[in-house]
């Protein structure tokens, strides 16, 4: 079942017990009887000394952890202003290989809960080459693989491998990368564990990066990894269910960091970033895109509206079961079935056909908010119907318009829940002119929505990796000047108590 958009409160345990009886003789604090002025200054006193002490120690913290650091990559690139690179390093922890490849080793150990897994991860984390005959223009040759939505961890860790702004100096990078495979770990102790197996891997994970030197630099804001399924997968303290997940993203360490999920969990105050779900396309040259753009764009259309997905009547209030109904009793709309034991769902061909010949793609929440389907339709050069803000307008902010209207459609799932909307209606009343543009806006966003095939390299047009690493160099640039801003806070606070320099 999917997990609320609220954050679930829970009341704390309380410790108990009796009070330990104090020894007889023994006073707590100073007699107030005996009291006198000087006493009362020493205590004033010792107040003051402590507090200075506290404010030295978060100076001389900050000030040669995190400034000094900004500092000496400043000075070093200072010299090379027409470094490429420059605002764009990253530094990638050298992890045992307890955290990500003997996890891919172990593919054959859980193939009860992931089939086939082992063949998932293969080619870099693609997946299989698409070979069939069948699927066309679907093939290994043209960047087609089946790729499985949740091998984000190691596409990406593949493509770091890549990035042509790596460096070993950790005091220069603008940002540090934790390859921990997250969502592959998930999967491993899932069912059948209990929560302490479950979080084993993540406890162990932080306290290997908190005793590293580069972690004490920023405390871990400056640290980034990818866990490639739903926020509420790595957050079971937030969970109704409290057996759902490991608690890596609620636990000292995992907190600190940020976090590129598939879908953020909207918990206030957290650091989850939504990037895409893995599509079937990686291309392998700009070349590889612009082909495809053009393909997509002269493709015509003989539906208006398309849906890819399985009922949920186990679940009333989903509104599957009303998007199914009226696409069986309409003759533009076409429908692949997913029902328990069916297989058409299981070709990428099938699904990438349907989404190239319809003109709009239904996209109703699943067994969570966001669906892998989105991205596959979009890069097919589908328009997006969704029902639920999280769906897409309140997740991807780094990757699609701010301004939803230029490229998608919006039901809300109460108007087919209460009000028996006719989606249909609702689409044929777009003008002709302004589906044009909403498709043309879909195809330019094609880029940002795939991840390029980590043994290739794209020139000049950005993926989805590409997105994701200057989002998260943002956001650490974000928190260095919020540190710098502390230690001037901390300046002029130690100037009222007497402490300043001249």
């Amino acid at each position: 079942p999917r997990a609320p958009v609220y954050n679930l409160i829970r009341s704390a345990h309380k410790g108990g017990g009796g009070r330990p009886r104090r020894e007889h003789g023994v006073m707590k604090g100073p007699d107030k009887r005996t009291s006198t002025p000087a006493s009362a200054a020493f205590q004033s006193l010792r107040l003051v000394f402590v507090l200075a002490t506290v404010l030295w120690a978060s100076f001389f913290y900050y000030h040669f952890a995190v400034l000094n650091a900004g500092a000496m990559r400043a000075a070093v690139l200072d010299g090379a202003s027409a470094d490429p690179c420059r605002g764009r390093y990253v530094y990638v922890h050298d992890l045992p290989p307890r955290f990500n490849a003997d996890i891919l080793r172990d593919c054959q150990n859980i193939s009860d809960h992931w089939p086939d897994m082992c063949g998932f991860v293969s080619n870099a984390g693609l997946g299989r080459a698409l070979a069939d005959p069948l699927d066309g223009d679907f093939t290994g040759e043209n960047g087609w693989y089946g790729t499985h939505q949740f091998a984000l961890d190691a596409i990406f860790h593949n493509r770091m491998r890549q990035y042509e702004c790596l460096t070993s100096h950790s005091a220069l990078a603008n940002a540090v990368f934790v390859p921990f495979y997250a969502g592959f770990d998930f999967v491993r102790h899932h069912w059948g564990y209990d929560n302490a197996t479950r979080d084993a891997a993540s406890v162990d994970l932080t306290e290997w990066l908190m005793r590293r030197p580069e972690w004490a630099r920023m405390g871990g804001r400056d640290h980034f990894l990818v866990a490639g399924r739903t926020g509420w997968d790595f957050r079971r303290s937030n969970n109704m269910n409290p057996s759902w997940g490991t608690d890596l993203l609620h636990m000292p360490g995992g907190r600190e960091m940020s976090v590129l999920v598939l879908e953020v969990s909207l918990v206030p105050h957290s650091r989850d970033y939504a990037v895409p779900y893995p599509t079937y396309f990686h291309p392998r040259s700009d070349a590889d895109v612009r082909r495809w753009q053009d393909r997509v764009r002269g493709l015509e259309r003989r539906w208006l509206l398309a849906f890819v997905g399985a009922p949920r009547p186990d679940n009333p209030y989903n509104i599957r079961q009303q998007i199914i109904a009226q696409c069986e009793a309409s003759d533009v709309c076409h429908q692949l079935g997913c029902a328990f034991g069916t297989s058409q769902c299981h070709s990428p061909g099938n699904i990438m056909r349907l989404f190239q010949r319809a003109t709009f793609c239904l996209q109703p929440p699943g067994d969570s908010y966001t669906r892998r389907s989105a991205f596959d339709s979009m890069v097919a050069g589908c328009i997006p119907v969704f029902f639920h803000p999280v769906s897409a307008y309140l997740q991807y902010r780094w990757y699609l318009p701010k301004h939803h209207e230029t490229y998608s459609v919006y039901i809300p799932e109460d108007d087919l829940r209460s009000r028996n909307v006719s989606i249909e209606s609702v689409l044929r009343a777009i003008p002709p002119e302004t589906v044009e543009r909403m498709r043309d806006e879909v195809i330019k966003m094609i880029p940002r929505m795939v991840y390029a095939d980590p043994r290739s390299k794209l020139e000049t047009v950005k993926d989805a990796f590409d997105v994701a690493v200057e989002g998260i160099i943002d956001r650490v640039d974000i928190a260095r000047a919020e540190a710098a801003a502390a230690e001037s806070s901390f300046g002029h606070a130690m100037e009222m108590f007497g402490f300043g320099t001249k």
